[in-house]
């Protein structure tokens, strides 16, 4: 489970979040890309945009299910 202690910096506020056991796999952002995308420091992905229509939580639900080392938190 993910550690919102732990959630990168460049997560925009809310209540879905990547945490540093990410491991840059892409899962997230092939899941849903309208939320999830790779940090600039190519090194991890992050939350850019929280998901506001039921497709885009949808996806995050499945790429937050997806994700092989559990490194995105929905604190909602």
């Amino acid at each position: 489970m993910a550690d919102k202690i732990e959630r990168y910096e460049d997560n925009v506020t809310g209540k879905w979040y990547v945490d540093k056991k990410c491991i840059l796999c892409s899962v997230c952002s092939e899941a849903a890309p309208k939320n999830f995308k790779e940090a600039p420091s190519g090194d991890h992905d992050f939350v850019f945009k929280q998901p506001e229509t039921d497709e885009e939580r949808q996806q995050s639900e499945e790429a937050m299910l997806a994700c092989p080392v559990e490194a995105i938190g929905n604190d909602g």
